[in-house]
């Protein structure tokens, strides 16, 4: 215990190298807020020499400006634009950004990270944004607002109708990010909050939020956002909580106590605040039984474990863990794992040749020895690395140096291996002893963010996954066929979903248009077909159509939601069905053969087929002279109602059900709804015809 004036000179010391040093400003309200000295400042040191950097402190911001800024101004300039006019910008700050990834690279050393690992987090997180871009101007509409899933028929004759649509909250989004990912957590949430209409705050974690503060700093000199829609506060920021309320939303990634006490809020439980956490979890990989030494699968389950272990030094959510392998390969592995760890360099992150750098800070090396000698008095034996040689590799190199550490469990049941996460290089391995050990184990982690599993045996893949999976946000199966473009079993995708059940935090990132959805308010609009074209801006069966000119011949500038065209009748005749069969090859029996037809309790006799009635359909709808029509480039939605006899004469009817403008093109996308009927006005054929249209002609 140190004597009082000692801890006084220790008081000294850190005031004096604060007073000394920059304090990392943050943007607020549309401007730089740096504080002055304080006491409250945190200092932040190289992760790989001990150098002081700076401190970090939220001391005085305004946070109710905060909350106003994008609560007003953030809101109003964001939710004028359309999905697409959010996709563009996004397209166009991604390319921005990647223009300067080398700056970034710079400042990544410091945080302890290698080149290989910066990679992840820089190119990734700006690739998040290229995503999210195409995304929203691919499977939106041109619009503010999103319509979700079908329309509901609500009554006997259709005059009352219902429909989920998607509207931009009215509230912000608050992120709450983990060191481990400075840029990549970032951008994988800002880039879905952004398509979604939400201004968004960014609360980075301390350790290495001068790599967030630089990317945040060159979105705002890019021009391209509008006013509001990012704000960055460095340091506490624990007083914005008290400003939240029902159309806020707070997104965390960290540890799992933290987001247990996030849940916690006054504004979540009594105000509304949305809460979504993606927490740390035991994840594991497990060796098939097939796998054995020799195989393919052995070595790259092997590969996938060290990868996991050095690639930022273990400091990720989706690391592995827990390293399950059958009891008769449990030497093996352990031999392999630590033979291929022996290949890593180990030291300064910005040599080519290092493989596992330091972790964050002194502080997070502390915690990760302690999780590791906390999991050996549970129940675990050191097969390398550990205190000892963590000790060693910090005296050498002077910064947060922690030692690959492989655990091997006494008991593959004790507690501490699936209750102790130790967040750095470090896995523990576990032996199973079948299948259904195997699933119970995984298990055991009372849910995780990923889990993979290393097999080239089907029928155990097969029971596996489907046993594990209510436990765990995302699976990797990884054999000798899909390894060589795997992207591994830590790589979240943008275009699937990151989160998992249970310990894992129970939220879900990305996933495509999910991310976009979850911080969207859906809500179902019940009303007539006429006002649910005009609320949601699709044509809706049974509301008004408009006849005219040929709709074919309308630029986007004059075609309008329910242009339709009704077309003249047509007569399916034996010949032409014949004809169809001989000269495409399609002579299945019931176009071909009176008496096996009728035996088919699907149809009368001969019948045309499928395609013959859309080509006939096409045939009657199209309009021939060039026009506005660029192309048709497919049809969604085909369905075949009532078959169609020789003789029976068929009639289209052709509506502009969406019409979606392109950004950056001279054209646009026109759906068009297609009903094919027969002379008694049964319905034959239902689908959407997909056209490119010229916006002016």
């Amino acid at each position: 215990m140190p004597n009082a004036a000692a801890v006084d000179r220790e008081t000294s010391f850190h005031q004096g190298e604060q007073s000394m040093t920059e304090i990392l400003s943050s943007y607020v309200a549309g401007s730089w807020h740096t504080p002055g000295a304080t006491e409250s400042a945190r200092p932040v040191r190289d992760a790989g020499t001990g150098e002081l950097l700076h401190s970090v402190s939220s001391a005085g911001i305004d946070f109710t400006a905060v909350a106003d800024h994008a609560r007003t101004t953030g809101i109003a300039e964001l939710q004028k634009l359309t999905f697409h006019q959010r996709g563009v910008i996004l397209k166009k700050l991604a390319t921005y950004l990647m223009e300067r990834t080398k700056d970034y690279h710079e400042i990544s050393f410091t945080t302890g990270t290698t080149k290989r690992d910066a990679f992840v987090d820089i190119e990734g997180g700006i690739g998040t944004l290229f995503t999210y871009s195409g995304i929203a101007r691919r499977q939106m509409p041109n619009s503010t607002v999103h319509l979700d899933g079908g329309v509901e028929r609500l009554s006997k004759n259709g005059t009352f109708v219902g429909r989920h649509l998607l509207t931009s909250r009215q509230g912000l989004a608050l992120q709450i990010n983990a060191f481990n990912f400075p840029v990549w957590g970032m951008l994988e949430k800002f880039g879905p909050m952004f398509v979604a209409g939400v201004p968004v705050v960014v609360k980075p974690a301390t350790d290495t939020a001068h790599l967030t503060r630089a990317v945040v700093n060159d979105m705002i000199e890019s021009g391209l956002l509008p006013d509001g829609a990012i704000q960055l506060v460095n340091g506490d920021v624990t007083p914005l909580f008290d400003h939240l309320a029902e159309q806020d939303a707070i997104a965390f990634t960290g540890s799992a106590n933290t987001a247990r006490k996030l849940a916690g809020l006054d504004c979540v439980t009594q105000r509304g605040t949305r809460f979504f956490a993606e927490a740390d979890s035991l994840n594991f990989s497990l060796l098939g039984p097939d796998a054995a030494p020799g195989t393919e699968e052995f070595d790259l389950f092997v590969s996938g474990v060290v990868a996991e272990m050095t690639i930022k030094a273990g400091q990720k959510c989706t690391a592995i863990r827990r390293t399950f392998v059958p009891e008769a390969h449990a030497e093996a592995v352990g031999e392999a794992i630590i033979a291929k760890l022996a290949t890593q360099g180990v030291g300064d992150p910005r040599e080519k040749s290092t493989r596992l750098g330091p972790v964050v800070s002194d502080k997070q090396r502390t915690d990760v020895l302690d999780a590791v000698d906390q999991i050996i008095a549970g129940g675990a034996h050191l097969l390398t690395g550990g205190r000892e040689e963590s000790d060693k590799l910090a005296a050498e190199h002077g910064g947060a140096y922690v030692a690959a550490t492989v655990l091997q469990a006494d008991d593959a049941w004790s507690d501490a291996v699936h209750d102790i996460e130790a967040f750095g290089p470090v896995t523990s391995i576990i032996t199973y002893s079948d299948t259904e050990d195997a699933v119970r184990l995984a298990a055991r982690g009372r849910g995780s963010l990923v889990g993979s599993v290393v097999t080239h045996d089907a029928e155990f893949a097969t029971e596996f996954v489907r046993k594990i999976a209510p436990w765990h946000g995302r699976v990797l199966v990884l054999d000798r066929d899909d390894a060589e473009e795997s992207t591994g079993h830590g790589s979240p995708l943008p275009n699937l979903i990151h989160g998992g059940p249970g310990r894992a935090g129970g939220g879900e990132e990305m996933g495509g248009l999910r991310g976009i959805t979850h911080f969207m308010q859906r809500t179902a609009i019940q009303a007539s077909p006429d006002m649910l074209t005009a609320i949601g801006g699709e044509w809706v069966n049974g509301s008004q159509r408009h006849l005219g000119d040929h709709p074919f011949t309308k630029s986007l500038k004059d075609l309008r939601l329910g242009d339709t065209l009704d077309s003249e009748w047509r007569e399916v005749t034996l010949d032409d069905i014949e004809h169809f069969a001989n000269f495409t090859g399609d002579t299945f029996y019931a176009h071909m053969n009176e008496e096996a037809a009728a035996a088919n309790p699907f149809f009368p006799g001969r019948v045309a087929h499928g395609y013959l009635i859309v080509s006939f359909a096409a045939g009657l709808f199209v309009q021939p002279d060039p026009g506005p029509v660029l192309a048709n480039y497919g049809l969604e939605g085909l369905n075949f109602i009532t078959p169609v006899s020789p003789g029976d004469k068929l009639k289209v009817t052709l509506t502009a059900k969406r019409i979606t403008p392109r950004e950056t093109d001279e054209y646009g996308e026109v759906r068009w709804d297609a009903q094919v009927v027969n002379q008694n006005e049964e319905p034959v054929a239902n689908y959407d015809v997909l056209t490119l249209v010229a916006k002016e002609y």
